[in-house]
C-alpha cells in the first residue's frame, strides 16, 4: 500500500514545499507581531515530544522572567472564534471539549503563564497582545503555521522520521529538506543509538549549532489534585494518545505491573459507555488503581471508578540545555 501511495506523497511533499518557498520569496504575507514569537513544531503527524517541549520551552523563558503567552490551533475542540483563553496564569478557564485536550493540560503544567486558543494564531496573537500586553509567544505545533512570522523555529524530529515518506505514504508532513528553515532541530527517539546516529546525521546536513539531543524522562504519579503520590504495584492503563506504547513501558520501568491497557485514539471524546467498559475490566483485572496521562486526564471524568485515578507525567530534557535556554533568551527578548 505504501509503494502505490508513493506517487501521492511526492505530489503533497511537492505542495508543501511550494508553499513554503511562496512565503519565503515573498509571494505570500507574512503576519508579524509586536511581540517575539517561538515556535514548536513536528515534521511528522504523532507523538514527536513535541508538547512536553512547548511546556519546558514556556518554563525556561517564564523562570527568565519573560511574559509567556502558549499559542495553540486547539485541535479537538469546539471553539471557532479568534481566541479562547484557556489559562490566564493564575486559572483554568476552559474545558477540553472546548480548547481541546493539550491546551488545557498546558494551562494545568504551566502557572504563570497565558494559555490561549485560535485557528488563525495572529489574529490570536494580536488579541492578546491588545488586551495583556507583549509578551513572548510559543507557538504549539507552529511549523507548518507559516502566515505568522517567528524568530526562533525548533522542529521536533523522532529517529524514525528520517526514513519516513510525506503524507498519505507516510507520516511526514513535509520533505526532510524542510528542516532547512528550522533554527533548532530537536531529535528524539525510544533507541537511544537510533536518536544518536540521527542526530549525527542532521548535523551533517544541516550543521551542529542546529542539532539539539531531546530526551523523554519520567515525571511521576500524581492524583487529580496534582499531588505527588507513591508507585501503584498493580495499575490498569487507559490512553487516548499517539503511541501509547510507550507509557505502558514506562509503568512496567518504575515496577508497575499493568493488568490491562484500554488504548483508545488520539485526542478520543470518551463517552459513557467506554468510561464504564473502562471501571469494569479495571475493577477485574485486579489493578489497585487507573493511571492515565496527564493529556488523557483532562478529557477523563472524576468519577471514573472507585479505583483511585492516578496522572503518570513524563517531562523533556534537553541535552546542553544551557544552550538551548540562551536561544530562546535571545529570541526572546535578548539574552
Amino acid at each position: 500500500m505504501t509503494a502505490l501511495l508513493a506517487p501521492l506523497g511526492a505530489v503533497f511533499g511537492g505542495a508543501t514545499a511550494l508553499r513554503a518557498s511562496l512565503y519565503d520569496r515573498g509571494l505570500l504575507a507574512r503576519t508579524r507581531l509586536r511581540s517575539p514569537v517561538i515556535s514548536i513544531g513536528n515534521l511528522a503527524v504523532g507523538g514527536r515530544g513535541k508538547t512536553p517541549l512547548v511546556e519546558r520551552t514556556a518554563t525556561l523563558l517564564r523562570d527568565a522572567g519573560r511574559p509567556v503567552a502558549v499559542l495553540s490551533r486547539g485541535y479537538g475542540g469546539a471553539f471557532r472564534g479568534e481566541v479562547l483563553v484557556v489559562g490566564d496564569g493564575a486559572r483554568v478557564l476552559a474545558e477540553a471539549a472546548e480548547a481541546g485536550d493539550e491546551p488545557v493540560m498546558l494551562a494545568r503544567a504551566l502557572p504563570g503563564v497565558v494559555v490561549a486558543v485560535g485557528r488563525d494564531r495572529a489574529r490570536a496573537g494580536r488579541a492578546l497582545e491588545n488586551t495583556l500586553g507583549p509578551r513572548v509567544f510559543v507557538l504549539d505545533d507552529g511549523f507548518q503555521h507559516l502566515r505568522l512570522a517567528r524568530d526562533l523555529d525548533v522542529v521536533c524530529v523522532d529517529a524514525d522520521d528520517l526514513r519516513a515518506r510525506p503524507l498519505p505514504a507516510g507520516t511526514l508532513r513535509e520533505r526532510l529538506s524542510a528542516l532547512g528553515r528550522a533554527h533548532l532541530i530537536a531529535v528524539s527517539g525510544e533507541d537511544e543509538d537510533a536518536a544518536g546516529a540521527a542526530a549525527d546525521a542532521l548535523s551533517q546536513r544541516f550543521g551542529p549549532a542546529r542539532v539539539l539531543r531531546v530526551r523523554r524522562r519520567p515525571g511521576g504519579f500524581f492524583d487529580l489534585a496534582g499531588g505527588s503520590v507513591p508507585v501503584p504495584p498493580r495499575a490498569f492503563l487507559v490512553t487516548g494518545i499517539a503511541r501509547p506504547e510507550r507509557v505502558a513501558t514506562d509503568l512496567r520501568a518504575q515496577g508497575t505491573t499493568v493488568t490491562g491497557h484500554a488504548a483508545f485514539p488520539d485526542h478520543h471524546r470518551f463517552r459513557p459507555d467506554e468510561i464504564e467498559s473502562v471501571r469494569r475490566q479495571a475493577e477485574t483485572s485486579g489493578a489497585g488503581a487507573i493511571v492515565t496521562t496527564a493529556k488523557d486526564a483532562v478529557r477523563l471524568p472524576v468519577a471514573l471508578s472507585p479505583l483511585p485515578v492516578l496522572v503518570w507525567r513524563v517531562r523533556c530534557v534537553v541535552d546542553d540545555e544551557d544552550r538551548f535556554r540562551l536561544r530562546l533568551l535571545e529570541a526572546g527578548g535578548g539574552a
